[in-house]
């Protein structure tokens, strides 16, 4: 039956200890699973022996690569499989290691939704719709989601939709109010935000522009398209830039009363 002759630390992983059998090199161990067996200079190890150290080792090793992974930010159980899997460890040593690692509480999928809910919400404008389905992508299951999300409650998540359309109607003085309120719904609905919250936001939001606000933009949508349709005459003129600034949003009354100002620079 082989013999253990001789155990050496690695030189660069000092935790790590090369075991040779009969004067061989045969493999190496972590620490812990060193001491776990006991192995020392004159310990016989049969096959099978060998065989569940080795397995040992691999459920450390992967439990070291797990705990450094972890180190860096929270992650769900799902997120840790998947970067164990994606460093070939096997499926049997991964599960043994999500299994130790929920067992010493450095996984736990309640406190990541939650906090995941918690640093979305202060730090970023995604709507709840958003928030669910990257937890979702995460391995979070919907109950667990559920509970999460009652850190971001309607009245916060209202207030988030309010300031995005409020930024949104001042830096977006070109347009009409018309088309303003339709590029907000669809700014809204990608970021998350439910039909109820858009509507209740968008209906708080100030979105008339006021008179001479909406025929300053008018005019700059009116004077490109002039450019574009000057070489036509009369009537042919006169509906082409009436349907490209209707559908611009502005109202007809408006588009009049821009095209005469236009004509009388003629």
């Amino acid at each position: 039956m082989p013999t253990i002759t001789k155990i050496t630390v690695q030189e660069k992983l000092k935790d790590r200890y090369n075991i040779f059998l009969d004067e061989k090199y045969a493999f190496s161990i972590d620490e812990d699973v060193l001491i776990k067996h006991g192995l020392k200079k004159g310990v016989e190890l049969d096959e099978f022996a060998i065989l569940e150290i080795g397995y040992q080792d691999d459920i450390r090793k992967a439990y070291n690569t797990a705990i450094q992974y972890l180190s860096r930010r929270m992650r769900s159980e799902k997120e840790v499989r998947q970067y164990l899997s994606g460093k070939e460890v096997n499926e049997i040593v991964i599960q043994e290691v999500i299994h130790k690692l929920n067992e010493y509480k450095f996984l736990n999928d309640q406190e990541f939704a939650i906090a995941f809910v918690r640093t979305l919400m202060n730090t970023t404008d995604k709507g709840s719709g958003i928030i669910r389905g990257e937890l979702r992508e995460k391995g979070i299951s919907e109950d667990i989601i559920d509970k999460a999300m009652k850190e971001f409650p309607f009245e916060r998540e209202f207030e988030a939709a309010l300031k995005i359309c409020a930024k949104f109607v001042e830096k977006n003085t070109r347009d009409s109010s018309r088309i303003t309120k339709q590029k907000l719904e669809q700014t809204l609905f990608r970021k998350g935000y439910s039909n109820e919250i858009i509507r209740a936001a968008i209906a708080e939001t100030e979105m008339d522009k006021g008179e001479d606000l909406e025929m300053s933009a008018l005019r700059t949508h009116a004077e490109k398209a002039h450019r574009k349709y000057s070489h036509l005459s009369g009537f042919e003129y006169r509906q082409k830039m009436k349907q490209t600034l209707y559908r611009k949003g502005f109202s007809i009354e408006l588009i009049e009363q821009i095209l005469d100002e236009l004509k009388e620079e003629e």
